[in-house]
């Protein structure tokens, strides 16, 4: 059970860096403020974005935002160690022994100019994860105030049920989407209720607006209608569809576009009827429901 309250739509920054749009300080600013004002209080992270920069640009840029820590939630990922000229690693791997995450988290702090992360997921699970040494680390940086809650990234049910075992899971990021609903089908959405962990989802838009192919004709085709109906862009309706699940999954927006950005918690208040959230999964899968 989580005991941070984030954002019903988290900022996901991935692309804020090289990575993506190569914002400055003050591009970044520009966009905590905008995310804020906006309602959008969470921000997403991991210590690999950017090749191990965007954290930092983001913590200038939070530093110099003057908006209260008590404002935003960051949350962060550790984990996965790349090939990067800000590491000597020679091949990439996974590192989830105590001494790492722990490193992980403080390097994150650092970065991040803060005290505490609201949530820190571990990025990926690894075949060698030892789970005793995962959980002494949760609890030392839980005990000294580091880190709020702790949560997990892409884990199947299995994986995170190992995890649970010995520390508490309060929430998984999963790739979720009208394009990729396999967490709804697969058993993993009815895992999390069970146990109390609470879903996110990166790429929520899924392919619609990325791919050219016979599933995404079909959604466009839909969502053509819908947008006639509901007065609503596709992309608004796409989160809407997401945020109708009872798993209460929480959508992470990678856009740093200002107008879409002014537009994302309109999904929030959209209620999508329940014939046209099965229209649009049958639409992805190109047949009607089981």
């Amino acid at each position: 059970m989580s005991t941070t309250k984030l954002s019903p739509i988290i900022a996901g920054t991935m692309n804020w860096g090289i990575w993506g749009k190569s914002l400055n300080i003050k591009e970044m600013e520009g966009l905590i403020h905008l995310c804020v004002e906006n309602k959008i209080t969470s921000f997403d992270h991991a210590d690999i974005y950017g090749s191990y920069t965007t954290e930092t640009e983001f913590g200038k840029a939070f530093e110099s935002s003057n908006i209260s820590r008590e404002k935003i939630q960051l949350i962060s990922k550790c984990g996965i160690q790349l090939v990067s000229d800000n590491r000597k690693n020679k091949i990439k791997h996974y590192d989830y022994s105590k001494a790492h995450i722990v490193y992980s988290a403080e390097q994150s702090l650092k970065n991040l100019k803060t005290d505490y992360l609201d949530v820190l997921l571990l990025h990926r699970p690894s075949p060698l994860m030892e789970v005793d040494e995962i959980a002494e680390a949760v609890e030392k940086l839980k005990s000294e105030g580091k880190i709020v809650d702790f949560g997990l990234s892409n884990f199947t049910s299995s994986q995170t049920e190992l995890i649970r075992q010995r520390t508490e899971v309060s929430y998984n990021q999963v790739k979720f989407s009208a394009t990729n609903f396999e967490p709804m089908v697969d058993g993993s959405f009815d895992y999390m209720q069970c146990h109390s962990i609470r879903p996110m989802s990166w790429n929520p838009l899924g392919s619609v607006f990325r791919e050219d192919s016979p599933q995404t004709h079909r959604l466009k085709k839909l969502l053509a209608r819908l947008v006639a109906k509901y007065h609503f862009g596709a992309d608004t309706i796409l989160l809407a569809w997401v945020l109708k699940h009872p798993a209460r999954i929480i959508p992470i927006a990678g856009t740093v576009n200002v107008a879409r950005i002014q537009l994302l918690m309109k999904a929030v208040t959209l209620e999508l009827e329940k014939e046209d959230w099965f229209a649009i999964w049958a639409e992805s899968m190109g047949k009607n429901v089981p």
